[in-house]
């Protein structure tokens, strides 16, 4: 039975009241505008891109069969993108459901639960929604019923249609597939760069993430799009030293430095201007929300990566900026996702642009140059 035309044609649960009012008041309101083609005001051209692009995105990096259950997860501000990934997915399957729910506030923040209880449905889930999904409870509980999940946070037409989302996915999959040998049986992680960056930290290199390659084709995979990046979780309580972001953080192209002064695996001190007061403004907000003794949890760095997708742009938005060949990046906050203990509901990476990265004593970046071979 088609999923896309009525809500009683879904999957369901009966009783599951929130969830029917959902499908009923999203997927088919009349009168929702927020994922109307003819109201976008998009030229023939730019709907060409958008439908080239979401056509890549379901074929090759999603390979959705025929009768896959799949949902399509947007918010206001991606409704086109959701409304082209949601018609090329028509041409494969149709049992798919297009989600437009209210915009989040933060990366990290949980969906509405009748969302995430629709999730846990699904085969296969693309989320392209301003902020991200992807350290989420509603995604991990996704995966774990054997979904794969495709997130897209931040994710804009331009972006869509262009930088780092024209690559070859299969390329990067085969450079990524490269790094491994050179990221074994390694423990000691060395990051420094011209602007002052110097940091030390351990990891278990078993837990190198190496499948953000924007091939997504198998149960419980997980990807950015765009993809092309290998990254880790540091070890907890590793971390010392001084990073300074002079690429981007979030959703801002910097002006200004930000140095975060890291002690035992936890930002203790963050300069640089206004960028900084917002982020200790926000952080402490979350902070505030949490039992005294999880407070300072918000302030753990979560995550190391770095990128090798040579079409990726640094234009401000950390979904691709991180993925640019020769970046990498350190985020800040919930590390659940990736096996660790500070479950803080916010997760936000800034990018390094030029940095030098050391594995033990082998160099592979050399100010945002591999010297390796990829």
């Amino acid at each position: 039975m088609g999923r896309s035309s009525k809500a009683k044609d879904t999957d369901i649960p009966q009783g599951d009241d929130d969830l029917v009012d959902v499908v009923d008041s999203v997927v088919n309101n009349s009168n929702n505008e927020s994922y109307k083609p003819e109201d976008t005001g998009l030229n023939p051209s730019s709907e060409q891109l958008l439908a080239t692009s979401a056509k890549m995105v379901v074929e090759t990096c999603m390979d959705i069969r025929r009768g896959e259950n799949v949902l399509i997860v947007c918010d206001p501000t991606t409704g086109e993108i959701g409304q082209a990934l949601h018609e090329a997915v028509t041409n494969r399957s149709e049992r798919v459901l297009l989600i437009v729910m209210p915009k989040g506030r933060h990366h990290g923040e949980e969906p509405p639960s009748p969302v995430a209880s629709l999730m846990r449905q699904q085969q296969v889930i693309m989320a392209p929604t301003r902020y991200s999904l992807t350290h989420t409870k509603a995604i991990r509980q996704a995966l774990r019923e054997g979904a794969r999940v495709a997130t897209m946070p931040g994710m804009t037409e331009e972006m869509f249609t262009h930088g780092g989302m024209a690559a070859d996915f299969n390329e990067i999959k085969r450079k990524i597939s490269n790094l491994g040998p050179y990221l074994r049986r390694r423990r000691i992680i060395n990051v420094k760069s011209e602007q002052g960056t110097d940091i030390t930290f351990e990891v278990n290199w078993r837990d190198w993430k190496l499948d953000d390659n924007g091939i997504c084709n198998r149960p419980r995979m997980l990807t950015n799009l765009p993809a092309g990046k290998a990254f880790i979780m540091p070890r907890e309580g590793s971390m010392n030293g001084k990073v300074v972001i002079d690429g981007s953080w979030d959703a801002t192209l910097l002006e200004e430095q930000i140095e975060l002064e890291i002690e035992n695996g936890i930002v203790i001190d963050v300069k640089g201007g206004t960028t900084a007061a917002n982020i200790r403004q926000e952080f402490g907000e979350v902070a505030r929300k949490l039992r005294s003794k999880d407070r300072e949890n918000v302030w753990t760095i979560a995550e190391f990566g770095f990128g090798v997708n040579e079409h990726a742009r640094l234009g401000g938005n950390v979904l691709e900026d991180e993925k640019r060949l020769g970046t990498c990046y350190i985020a800040i906050g919930d590390n659940t996702a990736l096996g660790g203990n500070s479950s803080v509901g916010i997760h936000i990476p800034g990018v390094l642009k030029s940095p030098s990265v050391w594995l033990d004593d082998t160099q592979i970046l050399d100010d945002g140059q591999f010297i390796i071979e990829l």
